[in-house]
């Protein structure tokens, strides 16, 4: 059990921060500027971004922009990303009272379209690999959208993106929720904070639900095989959450929301410089309850998406050394608590589970005369759960999993403008794995040792080369590089086309080496590759094992999987109002690791393990679209088409051998030849995926408002047919689905106030075999900015 008033009193004292040191200047600063090129000739629908908060301003004919009166007081990065002109980024500081003025002068050059996938550039002190610029597509999921979402938790933010999806895990539990990512499982996309890998999976997945949004600033996803620059479980993909950044001036915000499922969420945070601005520090705290639902009609009582109540608090502190170097502290803690009483009318049962979260790190930034910039960095991840099931019938307490998962890891990265055309950037570090778990029959440990460099060239004035190579040692696994290429060229200036090839390497998991668990609920047991032997033998001289298939003769030493990704498609914006994005892609995988049962005990329960199949892949297209309506209303739509296959099934139907070879016809009621055709793919993939958004800003009114529609088509979810390993038309399926939700804000008193509805599955979409997705949500919420009011 939490220590739940000694966090309530931590949550309070965040609150009295908020109180007493958020306040700061009213709005009434301002910038305005003139944007011209290199003739002084002034420049008309030229973008004028502002960072960290994302506010935007468009120059007119005269090449004017403004953001009188929009802006708060304190340090900003002004980006300017424009088709046919070299990127420009400037700090700014805007003062007291003042409106700033500034004159910018682009220079002509190949750029970088402002695609749909890529809400303008951001550079994260933290981490010098610019997101944006890898090799692999990728996405910048920005503060102001997530706020517009209404969102609370991470995955209901991505479940929203185009080529991800929100997956279950019905065998590991209501609670194991997952990301995939075109068509990878979820323990192949790498989950980081602040650039620095989050620990504490269950069976692979991520649980993304335990991660508010509260005090993230925006999100960064890399798609597509990312070996290359951030290590092993980036076969899919990497998404990076940077929380929220410091500015020079004092203020603070509490939030508080409440709806269905008697679901709580309440936010306090504040910010504030000291030292006479050479430090500054940032709190946030998060408290967060739901009752949980249940989507399973056969289930008398209980949650299949269990209740639970989560606090979360964040840290950030940054201290200028000098004028070229500073030291910054990054902190986070959370405590998610969750008692969930289950019963189908026997048998019934309470399921406690107790979760703590822990990541630090402290980091040198030094910047030199010569113009290398170098960062040093120590980061500590700690991961724990105790879970306890109580027949509730006897009383009796089973025992359930005991996890702890430590992460220490060290690294240095630098990078270096060489000339105006070439920028380096590289790293080395280490990291030491310890996971303790009484499923694992004691502690294990794994260790890593890297290096990796990514160089950004301006070939010539049309073409961009992204190059990239990562050199891992693992401890049980030994060395691999991971090489990446990634080109763009800009074939018209309103049309680019982009192509990127990428290696990945994943070794085996905790899970897939040592596991040895068996369900206390239901009875089944898995066993890792390193244990199977070992435990098989254990359970036959109990007299457990009825029978051993011939699947576990594949059971041994499991290799690391690799992959290589390929990406192709181009850019297009034919006007400054519409911009369209074309991906095409295809993942190679070697070595995949499988999931199959290799055993029948004599309770008639099955026995899983672990071993290498040959080949597989995933392949398809991802199309994204934006449409400015109007100066308020924005469409956008995205689409996603995917093909995930694995090699031998395709081969053992086409050769007629082997396990695949056959099919249980329940039309025919008899076994009869395979077919391509019979073959729909890996489970737990929809072959399309789409989604729509209408966003609508009015700034003068203060009032903003989104309304989104997510499809998937129906995707495969288990066997239902006499088994032939392969899922086939007569097998259970998840049917195809529509997700509604719409939000809208308003802003009162001088953008003081913020008032907020929130409507999420507004159709009341349920389906027992997707557990975690809740019923029709409605939330309503406050929001109060503190300031000083100075005369």
């Amino acid at each position: 059990m939490f220590q739940t008033t000694i966090l309530k009193w931590q949550f309070l004292l965040v609150f009295i921060f908020v109180a007493s040191s958020a306040i700061a200047n009213n709005i009434k600063a301002g910038l305005t500027g003139l944007v011209v090129d290199e003739t002084g000739k002034p420049l008309k629908g030229i973008t004028v971004v502002m960072q960290p908060d994302y506010k935007k301003a468009v120059t007119d004919a005269q090449g004017k922009f403004s953001f009188d009166g929009k802006l708060y007081t304190g340090t900003y990065t002004l980006n300017i990303n424009a088709i046919g002109f070299k990127k420009y980024e400037q700090e700014v500081n805007i003062e007291d009272n003042k409106i700033l003025t500034l004159n910018i002068q682009l220079q002509r050059g190949d750029q970088e379209l402002n695609e749909v996938s890529v809400n303008g550039l951001h550079r994260n002190p933290e981490n010098f690999i610019d997101m944006t610029r890898t090799a692999m597509p990728s996405k910048i999921i920005s503060r102001q959208e997530i706020e517009m979402m209404g969102s609370r938790r991470l995955d209901e933010v991505l479940k929203e993106q185009t080529g991800l999806a929100i997956v279950n895990d019905i065998g590991s539990g209501s609670r194991a929720v997952g990301l995939q990512m075109q068509g990878f499982d979820s323990g192949y996309t790498m989950i980081m904070i602040d650039g620095q890998p989050m620990v504490g999976r269950n069976n692979g997945n991520f649980d993304l639900s335990r991660i508010t949004v509260s005090n993230i600033e925006r999100i960064e996803i890399i798609k597509g095989a990312s070996s290359c620059l951030f290590g092993s479980e980036a076969l899919a993909g990497v998404v990076n959450i940077v929380t929220r950044k410091n500015i020079n001036h004092p203020q603070g915000m509490a939030a508080l929301r409440y709806g269905s499922f008697n679901m709580l969420d309440a936010t306090l945070e504040g910010e504030t410089p000291f030292a006479g601005k050479k430090g500054s520090v940032y709190l946030s705290g998060n408290y967060y309850r739901t009752d949980g639902f249940n989507a399973n009609p056969y289930l008398d009582e209980g949650k299949t998406a269990p209740p639970f109540e989560s606090f979360a608090f964040q840290g950030r502190g940054r201290y200028l050394l000098s004028d070229k170097s500073a030291l910054s502290f990054n902190g986070r803690y959370v405590t998610r608590y969750s008692d969930n009483h289950i019963s189908y009318g026997a048998k019934p049962t309470k399921d406690v589970l107790d979760e703590q979260d822990l990541n630090g790190s402290i980091a040198l930034n030094n910047n030199f005369n010569n113009g290398f910039s170098l960062k040093s960095q120590y980061y500590l991840t700690r991961y724990k759960t105790v879970q306890d099931i109580t027949d509730l019938n006897s009383g009796i307490i089973i025992p359930g999993n005991r996890f702890e998962q430590y992460v220490h890891r060290a690294e240095v990265q630098g990078v270096k403008h060489l000339s105006d055309v070439l920028e380096i950037t590289g790293g080395v570090g280490a990291a030491y794995e310890l996971l303790n778990n009484n499923a694992y029959r004691g502690s294990k440990s794994m260790s890593n040792y890297f290096a990796y460099t990514q160089a950004n060239w301006q070939a010539t004035e049309k073409l961009s080369v992204v190059a990239g190579a990562r050199y891992d040692y693992h401890d049980k696994y030994g060395g691999k590089v991971n090489p990446s290429l990634g080109l763009d060229y800009q074939l018209f200036e309103n049309f680019k086309l982009k192509a990127a090839v990428a290696t990945g390497f994943k070794t085996p998991n905790f899970q897939q080496l040592y596991l040895a668990f068996t369900n206390l609920q239901t009875g089944y047991t898995v066993l890792g590759a390193e244990e199977f032997w070992r435990e098989i033998k254990i359970l036959q001289d109990a007299g457990q094992i009825q029978n051993i298939l011939s699947s576990a003769q594949n059971i041994g030493a499991l290799k690391p999987e690799r992959s290589v990704s390929y990406s192709a498609g181009f850019n297009y914006v034919p006007s400054k109002r519409l911009k369209l994005d074309v991906n095409l892609f295809y993942n190679d995988m070697k070595d995949f690791i499988n999931y199959e049962q290799v055993a029948v005990k004599t309770n008639d329960q099955q026995i899983f393990s672990y071993n290498n199949i040959a080949n597989a892949y995933t392949t398809g297209a991802e199309i994204g679209l934006s449409w400015s309506a109007s100066k308020s209303i924005t469409i956008s739509a995205g689409y996603q088409l995917l093909y995930a296959i694995d090699k031998g099934v395709v081969d053992s139907i086409k050769n007629a051998v082997g396990s695949y070879a056959s099919i249980y016809d329940t039309d025919l009621n008899k076994l009869r030849p395979s077919t391509r055709k019979d073959y729909f793919g890996l489970n737990n993939r929809s072959r399309h995926m789409a989604n729509v958004k209408i966003s609508y800003a009015h700034e003068s009114s203060g009032i903003t408002g989104t309304f989104r529609v997510n499809y998937r088509s129906k995707y495969g979810f288990s066997e239902d047919n006499k088994a032939n390993k392969f899922l086939d038309p007569y097998d259970t399926y998840v049917r195809s689905f529509f997700l509604l939700n719409a939000s809208v804000q308003k802003l009162f008193y001088n953008k003081r106030l913020q008032f907020q509805l929130t409507a999420d599955n507004l159709m009341n979409y349920c389906d027992q075999l997707m557990p975690a997705q809740q019923g029709r949500t409605i939330l309503a919420g406050l929001s109060w900015r503190f300031f000083k009011q100075e005369n």
